[in-house]
């Protein structure tokens, strides 16, 4: 008897690999945040920037509707992504968050470009897990927190300690493509390789290795992930795929810095 025969029957392999489940519909209620409140965290600043550590990629997602956002986050985060930010400029960014949150309890979320304590507390209240910001935001700083791990973005050597001094527990290094790349990242970590770095702006996903050889932390992937054309068009297979390439070059470059600094 063949032993085609005594196998079960399942669908292709080509319809696995090019499948990618649909969101489930779910409106989101305009002022939706005066409504809910989120249920206790478990979670801590140093459990969240060991996450971020351990994925090796941060998705950054900006969108002109929550309805995109939505679907787009849940494309990424389905294809692997186990960190996503959504941009404090996205119509709705607190009440997707809040969707996403309840959707996938298990993933790093958070709010991009955040530059006020006001949006700051919404996204804590949303149910984030970290914001980050472009620059030092010193009211967002000096506000302690014991669920939320704040980000702020530094350029220089001096901006890197003082925040880091100030209670910062991770830097986000922005634009760094503009001012050096890889090569900046590197020169950066020889003074401070006790201060975890996020390196910002312009990374593509085949540049996510040689980030994290380099000694960042972890990087920020935007349009690399969700790409302004595929946004556009809402096409969250394209935007599915890129994730899942992400996530993996991300795997795969932390899992080799752990070979190389094991412990």
């Amino acid at each position: 008897m063949s032993l085609l025969l005594l196998l079960p029957k399942f669908s292709t392999p080509t319809s696995c690999f090019n499948f990618v489940p649909p969101p489930p519909q779910v409106t989101i209620r305009p002022h939706a945040l005066r409504c809910y409140h989120s249920p206790p965290s478990i979670s801590t600043p140093e459990a969240t920037l060991t996450n971020i550590v351990n994925s090796g990629v941060i998705a950054c997602l900006r969108a002109q509707s929550p309805d995109v956002a939505l679907e787009a986050a849940r494309a990424a985060i389905t294809a692997g992504i186990s960190v996503l930010e959504i941009v404090v400029s996205t119509p709705g960014v607190f009440e997707v968050l809040h969707q996403v949150v309840q959707d996938f309890p298990t993933t790093t979320l958070g709010v991009g470009t955040v530059l006020n304590t006001k949006d700051a507390e919404n996204a804590k209240n949303a149910g984030a897990k970290f914001i980050t910001s472009p620059a030092i935001v010193k009211d967002i700083l000096d506000q302690e927190s014991d669920d939320l791990l704040y980000i702020p973005g530094v350029m220089t050597p001096t901006e890197i300690l003082s925040s880091y001094n100030a209670g910062a527990k991770i830097v986000k290094v922005y634009p760094v493509s503009a001012i050096g790349g890889v090569q900046y990242i590197a020169t950066l970590k020889k003074p401070f390789p006790h201060i975890p770095m996020v390196a910002s702006q312009g990374i593509t996903t085949d540049s996510v290795g040689a980030y994290i050889d380099g000694g960042a932390s972890a990087v920020v992937l935007s349009d690399a992930i969700f790409d302004k054309k595929a946004i556009s068009e809402r096409n969250f297979t394209a935007i599915y795929h890129l994730a899942q390439l992400a996530a993996l070059q991300g795997n795969a470059a932390v899992k080799r810095k752990e070979k190389i600094y094991p412990g």
